[in-house]
């Protein structure tokens, strides 16, 4: 293996476009700790710089055939900056769009929780306007989550007569929501399906 440590950066650069690896390792070493200073200065974050400098390299590599370097430092140095430049870009917008979807998400969800407590209120108001034993098979069914056979033995009636209040009951709601307005009867029927 040949020792690039004494080549100029001209003939480094000149050996890169020739595909040397060791031309590619001896510019990393000569120049990283540089580098990674720069980047340090720019962003007083650790983590970020060390990346940024990783990506300048790689792209160094990568575009080794496009790229005209007459001044190898220089040249690196500039990278470096355009990275951390970019790298602030990204962060600014995710932080714009962390804080959107935040308010977005927390205004959905306190819509989609009024929503639900609303339709729970009027589906509770229903509820107590139902006949003595459709209102009681409904509340052990679909509030206290028994089996038809187990709300049977409690209230002493065949499973058949629960299933009938039950049927009964459901048939309500449907009515008295689908008067209501058909939107609220689609909402329901989507939280709704978390009783059955």
């Amino acid at each position: 293996m040949l020792n690039y440590s004494g080549h100029t950066d001209h003939e480094l650069t000149f050996l890169l476009k020739e595909d040397e690896h060791e031309a590619f390792t001896e510019i990393y070493n000569r120049y990283w700790k540089k580098m990674l200073l720069i980047a340090w200065n720019h962003s007083n974050n650790n983590d970020a710089s060390k990346d940024i400098v990783h990506e300048v390299f790689i792209s160094l590599w990568e575009r080794r055939h496009q790229v005209e370097i007459l001044n190898l430092p220089a040249f690196l140095a500039t990278s470096v900056k355009f990275s951390i430049y970019k790298y602030y870009q990204r962060e600014s917008r995710r932080t714009e769009l962390a804080r959107q979807n935040y308010e977005f998400n927390e205004l959905c969800h306190d819509e989609e929780k009024l929503d639900a407590l609303f339709l729970q209120e009027y589906i509770n108001g229903i509820v107590e306007e139902m006949p003595e034993r459709c209102q009681l098979v409904f509340r052990y069914s679909r509030e206290m989550g028994m089996k038809n056979n187990e709300i049977a033995d409690k209230i002493n009636v065949t499973e058949k007569a629960v299933e009938a209040n039950l049927t009964r009951a459901l048939k309500i709601i449907r009515t008295e929501l689908k008067n209501y307005g058909w939107a609220v009867l689609i909402t329901l029927h989507a939280i709704y399906s978390l009783f059955k």
